[in-house]
């Protein structure tokens, strides 16, 4: 569940554009600034149609025009559109064709809704190499299919070879095109989207005294991946290929281990700084991604992007209640990360006495949040007694089992004998405790064990560092078999 609204949405509202004057038939463009689109679309009439943009994966509608009873209208406006690639929108919302948007943003389109791919822009460079470009690589394409079609029909080996080196042959012959295009028009629009589209090809392994180095292909495509690419031009959002290319980089590229994780996301960060619009989109994506992680540990890039942006003023990129949302969060997770000393307990037992989490001499000490009546409890309290008794017993594992309502003692003691849940240390904090605890203006425990849902679980070790937080009975019970091995 995404926890923060995204930051920027660049979406025209319909009503409003329907709620426009409508323009007279001679309606011309006039201003030589901003943005000035005509558009003819046949055989529309007396209608409105859009102007819509891809923006990270998705797409979104930027402008309208209406269209008169000769079928014309203008995008028009002050200001000027972030370059990328747009696309003409239908009045019932289905998309036509795509267009670049270029700087000048001075050009006419003419189309046919039954002929979309014979639409025709002037005035525009962009469009103009875009429309070279497409004739190539669709004529390319048509034969690349064909050959594809050959491969999987051939019925010898010799056949598939030949085939399959056409086809090697077809493909690098587009891509060199495509490097003819980006070094003869080397500012154009369509050499940045050609770089930002462009993943480098896997090296053949190299022989290092005698042995392969299995790993340079890799390291080569990593080192070359952002190859051409400023990562603070906006014009990226505006493609519907820049966010898959950075998922993949950091699902195949990056190592998931978060140390690794933080200096990615630094360099990408600190390189996007200066965009506008790109800089605020890829801090929200970062920030949604690991303050609630896939993965465990990963958490803490989601701290590193807390205290190197937001607390050092990137705030103000966010709403009264997506701040809140964050800030809370940071404080929730800063006491109880990996490798960190567990926050302090000393909590009363069924008996009335105080037991301290760091008396406990053990050398792993299992440390559960949880409720008497939460039904996800019912089910994993009596797995993780199962494995108690089975194992983890006889490892000198202890557990410490804390009760976070103390409104529900009854319910609690009654589970407890019920389940026979012998050997644990059984806790809960009392009110007094609590009251004297706000008082104080000591943070709750539940805010130092980021306690917001049950059962919520920790490992530590002898020593009462954290080890592992939030994962599976079975995966806590690998980790302790891993780490006895050691």
């Amino acid at each position: 569940m995404k926890l923060i609204s995204q930051l920027f949405v660049f979406i025209f509202l319909l009503q409003t554009a329907q709620a426009q004057t409508k323009p007279t038939a001679n309606t011309k463009p006039a201003q030589t600034s901003g943005k000035n689109i005509s558009i003819t679309l046949s055989p529309l009439k007396n209608c409105w149609v859009y102007l819509g943009s891809y923006f990270g994966k998705g797409k979104a509608l930027v402008d309208s025009a209406y269209l008169n009873d000769k079928g014309t209208g203008i995008f028009k406006g002050p200001n000027k559109l972030t370059g990328g690639i747009y696309f003409v929108v239908s009045p019932k919302m289905t998309i036509l064709f795509d267009l670049l948007m270029d700087k000048k943003q001075q050009f006419s389109i003419v189309g046919d809704t039954l002929q979309r791919e014979k639409v025709l822009i002037t005035g525009s460079a962009d469009n103009d190499l875009f429309k070279t470009y497409t004739t190539v690589s669709t004529e390319k394409g048509k034969q690349m299919q064909e050959l594809e079609t050959a491969y999987h029909q051939a019925k010898t080996v010799a056949d598939s070879n030949r085939i399959r080196n056409e086809i090697l042959k077809a493909d690098k012959e587009l891509q060199a095109y495509r490097d003819g295009l980006v070094k003869k028009n080397p500012g154009s629009l369509l050499a940045m989207l050609f770089n930002a589209m462009k993943r480098p090809a896997t090296p053949e392994m190299p022989i290092v005294k005698g042995k392969p180095d299995s790993l340079y292909p890799y390291r080569f495509v990593k080192e070359h991946y952002w190859d051409d690419v400023s990562f603070n031009d906006d014009r990226l959002l505006r493609t519907p290929f820049f966010e898959p290319k950075l998922d993949d980089y950091f699902k195949y590229y990056v190592s998931p281990e978060p140390d690794s994780l933080i200096e990615e996301v630094k360099y990408i960060l600190l390189s996007a700084r200066t965009g506008k619009e790109i800089y605020p989109y890829l801090l929200t994506k970062f920030t949604n991604k690991y303050i609630s992680p896939e993965f465990m540990g990963q958490d803490k890039v989601f701290l590193y992007i807390f205290e190197n942006f937001y607390a050092k003023g990137d705030t103000v990129l966010l709403n009264a209640a997506s701040r809140k949302t964050i800030t809370d969060r940071a404080y929730s997770l800063m006491a109880n990360q990996l490798g960190q000393p567990a926050p302090i307990l000393d909590l009363t037992d069924t008996t009335g006495k105080n037991i301290s989490l760091y008396g406990i001499k053990a050398p792993f000490t299992f440390v559960a949040f949880w409720d008497p009546n939460c039904g996800h409890c019912k089910e994993e309290i009596p797995r993780l007694d199962s494995i108690y008794r089975a194992k983890w017993k006889a490892l000198g594992v202890s557990v410490y089992a804390v009760n976070i309502y103390e409104n529900e003692l009854p319910a609690w003691k009654n589970f407890i004998n019920e389940k026979k849940l012998e050997g644990w240390n059984h806790v809960y904090q009392t009110k007094a405790s609590r009251a004297a605890e706000e008082k104080a203006g000591l943070p709750s425990y539940k805010q130092l064990y980021d306690v917001f849902k049950t059962p919520t679980l920790y490992l530590l070790d002898k020593d009462k560092r954290i080890i592992a937080k939030q994962l599976s009975i079975l995966q806590f019970d690998d980790l302790i078999a891993a780490k006895l091995k050691k």
